[in-house]
């Protein structure tokens, strides 16, 4: 696929915003250091504006004006500490064109194809050069459209970034705003002063290493690929009626099901050996969680990861309930008092870069599990209708997998992961043995 960029533009804010630098509550920086990729596809309503980019770009100037912080950019704070600049220097806004159809890209799963419909960043510069969020409208042969977003994690994570594409995609249609964003409220994620962790916190503690290494047919980054796998309504029936294998009686949720069952697939997909440790990621939204809980339209980062660990000979020799068991508990942990012990963890780490998440961490015999799957991703009508796909524009690490709702409503959920190249085709075939 070739893209042809036709214009880019900084966007900014359409009226007056506050100058001021706002400060990052540890979840805000214990996050990975690049944008988050996100791809939306349109088809054509045969309108003579369809995607028309100063529509866009106008709804943008006026949703930048209440979610200031998305025009701002990086700096540190006299501690050396990341905090937002919003200084209105605004968004990076491109629009290109391909000879390329939308149908092009089938199932529409985050390879490095997909990538090149979100604007690349350079890094190289320093943190205050870059805009915090990059935007590209491409429009296809077929008069499809993409939209891709690339967003800084620092300023929001999936919920807030969401809410801000959603309010834009409202203002571009003419509607006011809905919800509005509270920004003020990071410092309602403050350490407790001094800071008093009451639990152990094994989600920031190091992945389990492998016992032996992986025998592997390839090696290198080429050996990773990336799939999407459809699970159906009634195949997520079928798996939720699993619950009751072995007299089971505690009723676990089609996504704790699902979730254990892709660990364990995963598992044995890799061929782990019994005795091998295996943990699981899952990010977890805290805005329910904290008590009290976080206002409406709180902006910012409230992710925090629910960590369960098992053998994977367990995981593979026992029903699948055993897997959404452990997920069942750890979730379960994550109230209040050990979300305020997890900022209050981190408050004493020296460094929190060196927490963050990457290929170390996910890659075998670990797997990360990010659900999207009670977010509002189809929501983004700019006035052409609402997309037919949304989901991650690519996934960086192997290990790492996304969870994303239909976008029909049709109760089924797709399932995107990066694993390496022999162990796809096993996980594939493991996964439909439903």
């Amino acid at each position: 696929m070739i893209i042809n960029v036709k214009n880019s533009t900084m966007v900014r804010p359409a009226g007056e915003t506050p100058r001021r630098a706002l400060w990052n509550s540890n979840v805000d920086l214990v996050v990975p250091r690049f944008h988050t990729p996100s791809v939306y596809f349109y088809r054509p309503t045969g309108a003579a504006n369809f995607f028309d980019a100063n529509v866009l770009k106008e709804g943008l100037s006026k949703a930048l004006v209440h979610f200031y912080p998305m025009a701002a950019r990086l700096k540190r704070d006299e501690d050396g500490r990341i905090e937002l600049d919003c200084n209105a220097e605004g968004v990076l806004f491109v629009e290109a064109e391909t000879t390329s159809v939308i149908d092009d890209f089938g199932d529409f799963a985050p390879t490095l194809e997909l990538r090149q419909l979100i604007p690349a960043v350079d890094y190289s510069k320093g943190i205050e050069s870059y805009p915090l969020l990059v935007l590209q409208v491409t429009y296809f042969k077929c008069g499809g459209v993409s939209l891709g977003v690339g967003m800084q994690h620092h300023v929001a994570d999936g919920f807030s970034g969401l809410h801000f594409v959603n309010t834009w995609s409202d203002m571009s249609r003419g509607l006011d705003l809905t919800i509005p964003p509270f920004i003020d409220g990071r410092t309602l994620l403050r350490a407790h002063d001094p800071p008093k962790p009451a639990f152990r916190h094994v989600e920031y503690e190091p992945a389990p290493p492998m016992k032996t290494p992986v025998q592997s047919t390839k090696s290198g980054p080429d050996s990773t690929i990336v799939s999407m796998f459809r699970i159906t309504r009634d195949q997520l029936n079928a798996l939720k009626a699993k619950c009751k294998e072995d007299g089971n009686t505690v009723n676990y949720s089609s996504y704790e099901m699902l979730s254990g069952h892709v660990w364990r697939c995963t598992c044995k997909a890799r061929e782990l050996p019994d005795d091998q440790e295996t943990k699981l990621y899952i990010a977890t939204d805290g805005r329910s969680r904290l008590r009290p809980p976080l206002p409406p339209g709180y902006f910012g980062n409230v992710i925090f990861t629910a960590t369960p660990m098992a053998l994977a000979g367990d995981l593979q020799s026992k029903p699948t309930w055993y897997a959404a068991s452990r997920i069942h508990r750890a979730l379960k942990q994550m109230d209040n008092d050990y979300l305020r012990s997890a900022l209050d963890y981190l408050e004493l780490q020296p460094d929190l870069s060196a927490l963050v998440r990457g290929a170390h961490t996910f890659r075998c015999p670990n797997l990360g599990i990010t659900s999207w799957i009670r977010l509002p991703i189809h929501d983004a009508d700019f006035g052409w209708g609402r997309p037919i796909f949304m989901g991650p524009g690519g996934i960086p690490y192997e290990g790492l997998s996304f969870m994303i709702p239909s976008p029909t409503n049709d109760g089924s959920l797709s399932v995107a992961i990066a694993l390496q190249s022999e162990h796809m085709k096993v996980f594939e075939t493991l996964l439909y043995e439903i």
